[in-house]
């Protein structure tokens, strides 16, 4: 889990998302858009970058795996985990109560 906070709204994101897509013609190059724009709001160039890589992957403009596909791969791989751990309490709990059933039967 990330330890950062998100200082920045979801509406600011696509904002400058868009506003990078929008005037990206306008500069000399994609990098110098993202330092222009995000210079503007305050954010670092990587960061919205970041954010314009994960607006075109979702956008299926770009190779990679979707926001709405990642939480939901997310989401599985921790209910896996659950349900693993789970079946290992229940197996560990299984022979410790057909040990204690064995040994019951047999002491005179």
């Amino acid at each position: 889990m990330s330890k950062t906070t998100n200082k920045f709204s979801p509406e600011v994101r696509q904002r400058a998302v868009r506003l990078v897509l929008d005037h990206e013609h306008e500069h000399p190059s994609r990098w110098a858009a993202i330092s222009s724009i995000s210079a503007k709001i305050g954010c670092t160039g990587q960061t919205l970058n970041e954010w314009v890589k994960k607006a075109e992957i979702d956008a299926g403009k770009r190779g990679g795996v979707p926001t709405d596909m990642a939480a939901k791969l997310k989401a599985l791989e921790r209910e896996n985990k659950e349900l693993r751990q789970a079946n290992e309490i229940l197996r560990k709990a299984s022979a410790y109560f057909a040990q204690a059933e064995l040994d019951r039967r047999f002491k005179p």
